[in-house]
């Protein structure tokens, strides 16, 4: 699951960038690869507190 939300931050970005650049130019391929990364960080967050919750207590 981890390995899945950094995967995330790599290719989100790429996507949305090659999308908003195909769609309108390269300004709104730049928003599209932020966007990207906040939802590949998001992912990751998400990812993470799944894993710590899942931690067996001490």
């Amino acid at each position: 699951m981890v390995i899945l939300g950094c995967l995330a931050l790599i290719i989100l970005p790429l996507i949305g960038f090659v999308i908003g650049s195909y769609l309108d130019g390269v300004q709104v391929g730049i928003w599209a690869a932020l966007g990207g990364f906040g939802l590949a960080v998001l992912a990751c967050a998400i990812s993470v507190t799944a894993l710590v919750k899942a931690r067996p207590p001490h």
